[in-house]
């Protein structure tokens, strides 16, 4: 099973939206938000709430490209997220997601005893590849008990 179809499969919000996961690895995800007129907000582009849920779920998709051997030893979990609506959406829109910091380092503090804090950054975009949004969650990984 790929990243993104786990994620769409335990991931009831992922799967309501219809998210296309197109690429999934440790160093970029890309997370489709197909137009959908269930979706839209007054202005006829997809609502805030959904772009949101869109960037998160990249977000998400690359701490479990890039931590799923972790997963027996600790869950990941967002810590903290900031998003800005820099253009209007229209269409589908597209989000991307690279890690702040270096695997290594993240599972260096882990091996330490440590709970470790990383940032993902996250860029919306159009179709014409304008940006519509940026976002940055961050994530850390809890150690199991």
């Amino acid at each position: 099973m790929t990243v993104g179809e786990m994620l769409v499969a335990t991931v009831p919000m992922a799967r309501t939206l219809n998210l296309e996961f197109l690429e999934t690895t440790p160093k970029r995800a890309v997370v489709r938000l197909p137009d959908q007129a269930d979706y839209h907000n007054h202005v006829g582009g997809p609502h805030a709430g959904a772009m949101f849920t869109l960037a998160e779920s990249a977000s998400g998709a690359i701490v479990i490209a890039a931590f799923g051997d972790q997963m027996s030893r600790a869950v990941p979990l967002a810590v903290r997220a900031e998003i800005g609506y820099k253009k209007l959406a229209m269409g589908e829109v597209t989000a991307t997601a690279t890690l702040g910091r270096p695997i290594a380092d993240v599972v260096a503090e882990l091996d330490a005893g440590e709970r470790p804090e990383f940032p993902v950054a996250i860029e919306i975009r159009r179709a014409d590849g304008a940006v519509t949004g940026e976002m940055t969650v961050v994530w850390t990984l809890r150690p199991n008990s």
